[in-house]
């Protein structure tokens, strides 16, 4: 089954979203084409950011210290249920436009999902900083994307046009307006890292000769450089 993701790998319920979907679509039996699509959250980002993401993340949304703490120690208990070690306290966010240049790169090869699991976790697990040239050409070397190709892509503006493209597309035919997005066998459209089940119910549709649309909670997904549990 063909699945289209609009996502950005500074988004950790992006990354829950992703192994959820994994998880389930194992469980049934269903074989996933998965295609990613970029998604900057902040576009406007530097390399690095000079201070924590908590710090950063208070001072922007005018949030308390704890309350900021609160937010991202239930979003790694979330990820811990899905198999994912967010550490949280050494995360180092930046600008992500390289990161989705070379996952396009990858894509491009049959890599993609192997490139956006490295990114996610090189970011989450591991606190690399994500923004930054040599921690992309790292990780892009970890799935043997070859090093000519990947210094030919940041040296240049090459697949920037993708980015762009997918960007356009969610925003003018979508309306995404928080990641993840996701969109089975061009049918259905379901937002957010919704719980197992449901995505169990969206596949289910989507094999369907007469898909539905499935009811989906009020969930977790990242506006605008914001991830934050709804009630």
């Amino acid at each position: 089954m063909r699945v289209d993701i609009w996502s950005d790998v500074v988004c950790p319920f992006c990354y829950i979203g992703k192994k959820r979907l994994e998880h389930v679509a194992e469980e049934a039996g269903i074989e996933l084409d998965i295609h990613w699509h970029s998604f900057e959250l902040d576009p406007d980002a530097p390399a690095k950011h000079d201070t924590s993401n908590t710090e950063r993340l208070a001072k922007k949304y005018d949030r308390s210290h704890a309350e900021i703490k609160e937010m991202e120690r239930n979003i790694a208990t979330m990820a811990a249920a899905e198999g994912i070690d967010f550490q949280w306290q050494k995360a180092n966010s930046g600008n992500s436009f390289n990161a989705h240049r070379i996952i396009h790169l990858a894509q491009s090869k049959g890599l993609g999902s192997e490139a956006k699991e490295a990114f996610f976790h090189a970011y989450m697990t591991e606190g690399l900083a994500i923004g930054e040239r040599e921690v992309v050409e790292e990780i892009a070397s970890r799935i043997g994307l070859d090093n000519a190709e990947v210094e030919y892509v940041l040296d240049s503006d090459e697949l920037a046009d993708f980015v762009r493209h997918d960007e356009k597309i969610a925003s003018e035919q979508l309306n995404v307006t928080g990641v993840p997005f996701f969109v089975f066998d061009q049918k259905l459209a379901l937002s957010g890292a919704q719980p197992r089940e449901i995505f169990l119910q969206v596949l289910q549709q989507a094999l369907s000769s007469t898909p539905q649309k499935v009811d989906s909670d009020n969930t977790a997904q990242c506006q605008d450089d914001q991830c934050e549990i709804k009630p």
